[in-house]
């Protein structure tokens, strides 16, 4: 239900993003992801952001309603595993957009309409570290969607669990929003002792992720001994490797390892000192956004589109160089950011100078992510060109759309696995208690506002 709102939602997240972008391509709001406060850019930007963040609501929101009437017509049955899933995505980002629109609305807005000449610089990051890190999950549960309910289907199997995947998504609900100040471990406006806490919790993201390889390993070994697998790990050699769902699947969990590894040291309050704002983390987040999501990304683009057009797409090997490309660049890409990283090399700087002695070793790991950077973009030029081919292929009659299906079907399962009200509650309470004090201390201290600093042409 709910379809005109749907595409209202649609409209105003396509009207906010233009809205947001004519600033931003004029130089008018150079203020990078984070918006970066006190720097100030055009208002219009920030408009045009929370455009998109109401339009991305109105989505969250007919997402619980279609969850609701859902359980309403079914009374006691399971709640499919994908809507459940995307139910728990959607309740995520709700909750975890909430700290950047505060920024704006209350912080930075009403300096950039000139209503105001200062702004609480360190109370805006507190807000914004409230979504900065929960957003990232929003964007890896389509890729555990895929990993649960499309790639044991695609390879022949069945999901290992289907109760475990529901742990997983409950996980991210929970802890997913109370562990962002580990991105301010450097800041001073929050105490020790709350650091330590979101630091804690940040290790506990690990836990669904652990659950996620585990489910998708057992999902895979069934399918493969299905098709004739056998032995202790021949199996693994019997699985579908020509098929680019598998192969996805694949290459993804390898850069999840990789980042999820790098994150460990992002997120311990010790040894992120040494890697803190470093090229570091820009290679962190470019093996896990970058590279394990958005090739399942593609992945799913491959298995959707034949049911979105009726266009088949056979161009399996150019699908399979295509991931594989992807693959590499990233590595190749990412891999030198952490080493340079590890030297001191600071994100976020316009320029280098490598004629310096100083920093002249680190132009070779550079100019390799840089070549990294040209393979992913033949990869995604190939992911073009596998859709266009495709389109202009023969009509194709594609069965029903479906889904995974468990290896022990439930008939029947814990009402805490096939709702939400507990873990809302949970998520609520723990962002309270992880974000109530600091937030309510920096709100108290008056003297903590300093001038903005307006930035753009002609300001």
């Amino acid at each position: 239900v709910g379809r005109r709102w749907a595409w209202a939602g649609f409209f105003l997240v396509a009207v906010g993003a233009v809205v947001a972008m004519i600033p931003v391509s004029l130089g008018l709001a150079s203020v990078l992801y984070t918006f970066y406060p006190p720097m100030v850019g055009n208002p219009f930007y920030y408009i045009g952001v929370v455009m998109v963040v109401v339009g991305s609501w109105i989505w969250g929101a007919l997402m619980v309603i279609n969850f609701v009437i859902w359980k309403r017509d079914n009374p006691g049955a399971p709640v499919p595993l994908a809507m459940y899933a995307n139910v728990a995505g959607s309740l995520l980002w709700g909750w975890t957009a909430v700290g950047a629109a505060l920024e704006i609305l209350f912080l930075i807005l009403p300096v950039a309409l000139g209503l105001k000449s200062t702004i609480d610089a360190g109370l805006a990051r507190v807000f914004f570290s409230w979504t900065l890190h929960a957003i990232v999950y929003f964007w890896l549960i389509p890729t555990y969607i895929a990993y649960y309910t499309i790639f044991p289907r695609a390879i022949g199997g069945r999901l290992y669990s289907d109760a475990m995947a529901r742990i997983s998504f409950i996980l991210f609900v929970v802890v997913a929003m109370p562990i962002g100040v580990h991105h301010l471990f450097a800041d001073p406006q929050v105490g020790a002792g709350f650091k330590f806490m979101h630091s804690v919790f940040t290790g506990l993201v690990a836990l669904p992720t652990l659950l996620t390889v585990f489910t998708i390993c057992a999902s895979a070994e069934i399918a493969s001994r299905l098709c004739g697998g056998r032995g202790a790990f021949g199996w693994i050699g019997a699985l579908p490797w020509s098929n680019p769902i598998m192969l996805a699947t694949a290459l993804s969990l390898v850069m999840l390892g990789f980042g999820g590894a790098g994150g460990l040291i992002n997120m311990s309050y010790q040894l992120d000192a040494t890697v803190h704002n470093t090229q570091w983390i820009t290679g962190h987040f470019h093996l896990i956004f970058g590279g394990a999501i958005v090739i399942m990304y593609f992945a799913i683009a491959y298995d959707l589109w034949p049911h979105l057009t009726g266009r088949a797409l056979d161009s399996f090997g150019l699908m399979r160089t295509q991931l594989w490309l992807w693959f590499i660049g990233m590595i190749v890409t990412t891999f030198p950011w952490h080493y340079v990283g590890i030297l001191g090399m600071p994100r976020r700087m316009a320029f280098y100078d490598y004629a310096n002695p100083a920093i002249a070793p680190q132009a070779f790991s550079v100019t390799m992510s840089a070549i990294g950077g040209f393979i992913l973009l033949l990869s995604g030029l190939l992911f073009l060109l596998v859709l266009i081919r495709g389109q202009f292929g023969a009509r194709d009659e594609a069965a029903a759309y479906r889904f995974a299906v468990p290896l022990h079907m439930p008939a029947r399962i814990p009402v805490a696995l096939n709702s939400f009200g507990l873990w809302l509650a949970l998520m609520v309470g723990l962002t309270v208690v992880n974000y109530g004090f600091p937030i309510a201390q920096l709100m108290a201290l008056s003297e903590t506002n300093v001038p903005a600093v307006y930035v753009g042409a002609g300001r």
